[in-house]
């Protein structure tokens, strides 16, 4: 009975990190994707500002940076923001760049 023991401490303790870690990386996951969700709801919601502000969406993204305050961690998402017509909501999605493409400069 004590070896059954011995051997089932270190392997249950195995599987206690496992899940621990498991646990902590989905943790991870789940708050870039909610940091991704954010930005890319800040920036309709800056755009619909813009709408009621001037009448019109704006062109672009460098419009929303210089009149509206907007920042955006160019190494960590990058955004695509594609204009329909002046009072038509843009498309804007956000992507998140995987560390292989900072590391190779895409």
């Amino acid at each position: 009975m004590k070896k059954i023991k011995k051997l089932f401490s270190p392997i249950l303790l195995v599987f206690v990190l496992l899940f621990f870690f498991q646990g902590t990386s989905n943790l991870k996951n789940d708050k870039r994707e909610e940091e991704r969700l954010q930005l890319q709801e800040t920036l309709r919601k800056a755009a619909v500002a813009c709408y009621a502000a001037e009448g019109a969406y704006p062109p672009d993204i460098e419009y929303l940076k210089e009149h509206y305050g907007i920042r955006i961690q160019e190494k960590k998402y990058r955004v695509i923001y594609e204009p329909i017509a002046s009072n038509l909501m843009p498309d804007i999605t956000v992507l998140e760049i995987t560390y292989e493409e900072r590391t190779k400069g895409i």
